[in-house]
């Protein structure tokens, strides 16, 4: 078990696949998703400047987050620089609507409102102030894949 202990004795254990998202002004995005996801701040650490930050590790739910200061020495850019990512992180959430309005009103921007779709989640999708697009969603019916595949055949091209 891979398992790290943050700087006040906490353990925990990091799940196998944990997102690590690069931005400008890093510091001001653990803010952010502390506002906009419910967010907790495991552990910071940076630079000796004291003002970059170089790692933080954020709970989100019962995943981890991990963040860093884009560098463009490192090769390390956001999504801004970059001009856009084809990268959308996911969240399972128990009520997308107000997921959705929490985070705008912390400052993202929704680019698909919530939408009952045809796999059987209300599902939309936010773009954050760094750049970083996410997709939320909450079942609201259970089905089989055979049900999602014939419900695929008659869906509208945009999925809705």
């Amino acid at each position: 078990m891979n398992t790290s202990t943050s700087p006040d004795n906490v353990t925990y254990s990091p799940p196998t696949l944990t997102p690590h998202l690069v931005c400008a002004d890093a510091v001001s995005a653990i803010d952010f998703y502390k506002r906009a996801l419910g967010a907790t701040e495991l552990m910071r650490l940076m630079m000796p400047d004291g003002k970059t930050l170089m790692h933080a590790s954020l709970k989100v739910g019962d995943s981890m987050l991990m963040l860093m200061e884009e560098n463009p020495q490192w090769e390390m850019l956001g999504p801004i620089a970059l001009k856009g990512s084809p990268v959308v992180i996911h969240m399972a959430v128990p009520d997308v609507d107000a997921a959705v309005k929490t985070a705008t009103d912390a400052g993202a921007t929704v680019t698909m409102p919530p939408t009952d779709m045809f796999w059987g989640e209300r599902y939309g999708q936010i773009k954050d102030p760094f750049g970083h697009t996410w997709s939320m969603g909450t079942v609201i019916r259970k089905m089989t894949m055979a049900e999602i595949q014939e419900a695929a055949r008659n869906a509208p091209p945009c999925g809705g």
